[in-house]
């Protein structure tokens, strides 16, 4: 009996610290959790891979998000999210939730904050797609701007960095995860936040942005 008991309680503690270990000390129970905390604990600067688009010369990545953000030309920060034009699901709500995340910076003088929705249909969504695109969400090149990676390996080393799930299924469409990330001025990803957490984003990236103005730590 006392066996039975303590081989019980070993099962049980092993069990427990296994948990523990692969949960952060219970942190975090799912894969999106984990990996949201990593990026919290330790930001991911974007790969220097290739842009272009609507309104986004040829550039890289980094130098995308480190450009001027408002009239002070102080850098900004970024919520990017990841879509692709064809797509009639998830994209479409992420189309929504920028609009209003556009209509909410377009209140402010100088919010330094911008958006950027990368397309990771980079075959497809070329300049002349991906222009028409933005004019029909009414973008605001000055805050919106839409860019995709051209090049194949780059534009999968870009998702794999950033932890980007995209799945092409049967019906020539994609299954991919949605979520906003927000970039600091060093191009560095440092929050991942869900699509219901669009005020909770959008708080964050002004927080951030009054201290990169400052020149206070950043957190």
């Amino acid at each position: 009996m006392l066996r039975t008991a303590l081989a019980c309680l070993l099962t049980l503690l092993a069990g427990w610290a296994a948990a523990s270990w692969l949960t952060y000390d219970f942190q975090a129970w799912t894969d999106e959790d984990a990996r949201r905390l990593e990026v919290a604990l330790r930001p991911v600067p974007a790969p220097s891979v290739a842009v272009d688009g609507a309104d986004v010369p040829a550039t890289t990545l980094p130098a995308l998000l480190a450009g001027g953000s408002g009239t002070d030309g102080h850098a900004g920060v970024t919520i990017a999210d990841f879509f692709y034009t064809r797509c009639q699901t998830v994209c479409l709500s992420l189309g929504s939730s920028f609009q209003q995340l556009q209509q909410a910076l377009q209140q402010e003088p100088n919010p330094g904050v911008r958006l950027l929705s990368i397309s990771f249909d980079g075959a497809h969504d070329a300049p002349q797609v991906l222009a028409p695109y933005a004019d029909k969400l009414q973008a605001d090149p000055r805050l919106w701007r839409f860019a995709r990676v051209p090049d194949p390996a780059q534009q999968q080393a870009l998702l794999a960095r950033l932890g980007v799930v995209v799945i092409p299924n049967d019906f020539g469409d994609y299954e991919h995860n949605a979520a906003l990330l927000v970039f600091d001025g060093q191009g560095r990803m440092v929050r991942v936040f869900d699509l219901a957490e669009q005020q909770l984003a959008l708080n964050y990236a002004r927080h951030l942005a009054r201290q990169q103005h400052a020149g206070a730590p950043q957190s």
